[in-house]
């Protein structure tokens, strides 16, 4: 049963690895609450590889579309726009794998839609009230990614270069940058306070109309 009597406002946030979709994100939500907005993590629905070994996990390709359950996450937005709580899964990168626990998250005015390939499915983007690419210099997000996986997920350097150059940098070319063509909106420099200060503006807007 719907609990909402409203269209969400749905937004769809994508760029490469490390150009600041999570910033764009969390001050959005850091703006409006909870309450207001609730946030989609793309990186929570890689497929389970409970199946595979760990060493078998650690040579897939993380960059690539196929490596996302899609039906699941068109599936949650979906629930999500009718006003049905759902149970995003919650993946655990030291595992590569998902873990057994899910994150609660429910239906709000205003739903974000984090990740690499937030544009990249057509059925998602049918969905977005508005499409946002976060576009970053290569050299920035890949500092950006080094510290992040070095320090959250325990990776090595060399294990971190090596998978940029075999699979993060010719995967961002191929799939990831074409879905620029599909934004509404692109950000340049990251999430610059000017862009950022414009789509929270957006937001507020449709908030005080459901309000």
């Amino acid at each position: 049963m719907n609990t909402i009597s409203f269209q969400p406002f749905i937004i769809g946030v994508a760029g490469g690895s490390g150009s600041g979709k999570s910033t764009v994100s969390q001050q959005v939500l850091a703006s409006f609450g909870a309450e207001m907005v609730s946030v989609v993590m793309q990186d929570d629905y890689y497929c389970d590889q409970t199946h595979l070994t760990p060493e078998v996990r650690r040579q897939q390709n993380y960059d690539h579309p196929q490596a996302f359950d899609w039906p699941l996450l068109v599936q949650h937005v979906q629930s999500l726009r009718n006003g049905e709580a759902i149970e995003m899964p919650e993946y655990d990168f030291t595992l590569d794998n998902r873990s057994n626990r899910t994150i609660p998250v429910k239906p709000a005015p205003v739903i974000v839609i984090e990740g690499l390939f937030a544009l990249y499915d057509e059925a998602l983007r049918d969905m977005m009230s508005l499409k946002i690419f976060v576009d970053t210099a290569s050299d920035i997000r890949f500092i950006r990614r080094m510290q992040r996986d070095i320090t959250e997920r325990g990776r090595s350097v060399e294990s971190v270069v090596g998978q940029y150059l075999d699979t993060v940098r010719p995967m961002h070319k191929q799939f990831i940058e074409p879905t620029k063509r599909h934004a509404d909106l692109i950000i340049p420099h990251g999430a610059n306070g000017p862009a950022v200060d414009m789509i929270t503006t957006k937001v507020a807007s449709v908030i005080g109309r459901i309000k």
